[in-house]
C-alpha cells in the first residue's frame, strides 16, 4: 500500500523530531522541514498528500505559505500548528487556506486523528460509515440530532428544530465553511434580510451552548459563512 505522504513544516529540532517518529511509526512517509524558505522547494519535489505547518518559522511564515500551496493545489489537506490562540488567529488560518488549526501543545493522537480525518474528507483515504448510533461528537458534547439534545458530560439541553437543523448542517460539515447563503436557504427557504437576521441570532445561540467546551467553535468568515470546528 502507498503510503501517504506528510510534509511537516517545523523550526524547533526536538519537537519536529518527536513529530516525525510519531507519524512515521503509523506508517506516514514524513518529509521535515525547518526554514520557511526551503518549504516550496520541498512541496514541489516531494509532493506530499498534506501539510502540516508552523505558523512562526525563520524567514517566511506559514500563513504565507499555506496561500501559495493553496494556489498551486486548492484541494491540498493544511493543517496550521501555532502557540497563537486568539480567535483572530484561528480565523486568519483558515482565510489562509488551512482546513484545521491545532494549538500548540498538542498530543500526538491528536494531530493523528487531525490528519486522518482531513485525508477521509479530501478522499486520499477511506471514509469513515457516520455513527450507528446517530450521535455526532463535538470535542466533549455528544449531539442527537434524531432527539434534537446536545449533551454535555451528565447534562444535556433540547434545542429547537431550527438550532437542531443549523447545527447538523455545521457539524456534518467540520472544519469546513458552509455558505451562508446555504445555509439560509437550506433552514428558512430564502436568503432574505429578515432571516439573515435571524441567522445571527441562531450563531449567537448555538456559540453560547457550545462555550464549555472551548476547543469547539464556530467560525464566522465575514461575507462567506461559517465553519464549525473542534
Amino acid at each position: 500500500m502507498k503510503k501517504i505522504k506528510v510534509l511537516y513544516v517545523e523550526d524547533e529540532p526536538f519537537l519536529g523530531k518527536i513529530v516525525s517518529e510519531s507519524l512515521e511509526s503509523r506508517q506516514f512517509d514524513v518529509l521535515l522541514v525547518a526554514d520557511g524558505r526551503e518549504v516550496m522547494a520541498a512541496y514541489g519535489q516531494f509532493q506530499p498528500d498534506i501539510c502540516v505547518l508552523d505558523v512562526m518559522l525563520p524567514h517566511r511564515d506559514g500563513f504565507s505559505l499555506g496561500q501559495e500551496i493553496r494556489q498551486h493545489n486548492p484541494q491540498l489537506p493544511i493543517i496550521f500548528l501555532t502557540a497563537k490562540n486568539q480567535t483572530q488567529d484561528v480565523v486568519q488560518g483558515f482565510e489562509s487556506g488551512g482546513n484545521d488549526y491545532i494549538r500548540k501543545p498538542f498530543s500526538q493522537e491528536e494531530l493523528i486523528v487531525r490528519i486522518q480525518n482531513l485525508l477521509r474528507m479530501s478522499g486520499a483515504a477511506p471514509v469513515a460509515p457516520p455513527p450507528s448510533d446517530g450521535v455526532i461528537r463535538l470535542g466533549r458534547y455528544r449531539f442527537v440530532p434524531l432527539r434534537q439534545e446536545l449533551h454535555f458530560e451528565n447534562d444535556f439541553r433540547s434545542l429547537s428544530h431550527r438550532e437542531t437543523q443549523l447545527l447538523e448542517i455545521l457539524a456534518t460539515r467540520p472544519n469546513e465553511v458552509v455558505q451562508r447563503k446555504d445555509i439560509l436557504l437550506q433552514v428558512w427557504d430564502n436568503d432574505s434580510f429578515f432571516n439573515s437576521r435571524n441567522l445571527d441570532v441562531y450563531i449567537t445561540r448555538l456559540r453560547d451552548y457550545l462555550k464549555e467546551d472551548t476547543a469547539v467553535q464556530i467560525l464566522t468568515l465575514k461575507g462567506v459563512g461559517y465553519r464549525l470546528v473542534f
